[in-house]
């Protein structure tokens, strides 16, 4: 059962063992199947939205292998149980049509369920930076540990922390920006070295239009704290970018078409080759003109 118990993850592992005793005896380290119908979502999940298409996959893989990972839960009555981690596996199993769930019987007070819960949702391999930073401070402010503590709960080092909850002071279109992987950790740690809002949405701006790499931008996250207006600077090299004209051949063949058709054609070619050509005409029998010179280049 060793096994089992180090699979919950070093942090929910330590928040288990340290959780109040029980005044009956409990079976910790038992596995008990416990029927659906008695298992109650924790009011204190952090997590609330939970992937359709996940769950029905997740479900799927209940059905054929079985629940392969126990949940954690709690007693809280004669006949019913509270989640402590394991939510989504339990809504998969109901999904799947299970009866009954393997469960781990624990004893907690409300404040230890929170930091379990907090905890568990940390651990998940699918969240994005701006979910760690949240769960982070709740477990800071709610649960009253020092960033200290939190690094022994979770197993990472403190200023990796620090890192995570520094992200919450960016502004929400740049948390949005992360959540939806539009740009990179590299991206807002560069960005969260500026002080100012107006500049960090700028430079967020420039790097979703631009496609601007990690290096680029703390190259410019740099300049802007040296005092470098690169709002203007940005202006001014628009304004000086001249856009790639016609090279003399294509000058040549519009002229050559202009002459043909005996009206200004328009001829445009972009860096890659591609283009078009526009032949405009101003009536009907401009147009029949126009088709008649098409017939009878190909009929020669």
């Amino acid at each position: 059962m060793v096994a089992k118990k180090n699979a919950l993850g070093r942090g929910l592992g330590a928040l288990i063992e340290e959780s109040p005793k029980a005044e009956e005896p409990v079976q910790n380290d038992a596995i008990t199947e416990i029927p659906l119908t008695q298992v109650k979502v924790n009011p204190f999940q952090p997590r609330t939205e939970f992937s359709e298409e996940a769950l029905e996959e997740l479900s799927a893989s209940i059905k054929e292998l079985g629940i392969i990972q126990p949940i954690t839960v709690r007693q809280v009555g004669e006949k019913e149980y509270q989640i402590i981690s394991g939510e989504r596996r339990t809504r998969a199993a109901h999904m799947a049509g299970l009866e009954t769930i393997p469960a781990y019987v624990r004893t907690a007070d409300d404040q230890a369920m929170l930091e379990l819960a907090l905890v568990e949702n940390i651990q998940r391999e699918d969240l994005d930076a701006i979910e760690i930073a949240i769960s982070y401070k709740r477990l800071i402010d709610e649960c009253k540990l020092t960033q200290q503590n939190l690094s022994s709960r979770v197993g990472k080092q403190r200023s990796t922390i620090t890192n995570y909850l520094r992200l919450l002071n960016l502004p929400a279109e740049v948390q949005k920006g992360i959540r939806h992987k539009v740009i990179a950790m590299g991206h807002a740690r560069a960005l969260i070295n500026i002080e100012n809002d107006d500049d960090r949405l700028f430079l967020f701006e420039m790097i979703v239009k631009e496609g601007l790499s990690v290096r680029k931008v703390e190259e410019l996250a740099k300049s802007i704290n040296e005092g470098v207006d690169i709002k203007e600077q940005n202006k001014n090299t628009q304004k000086t970018t001249k856009k790639p004209g016609l090279g003399e051949g294509y000058k040549e063949l519009q002229s050559q078409l202009d002459n043909f058709f005996n009206t200004k054609t328009k001829l445009k070619r972009n860096d890659n080759g591609k283009g078009q050509i526009v032949i405009p005409f101003k009536s009907d029998d401009e147009l029949e003109r126009i088709i008649g010179l098409l017939d009878h280049v190909k009929n020669d």
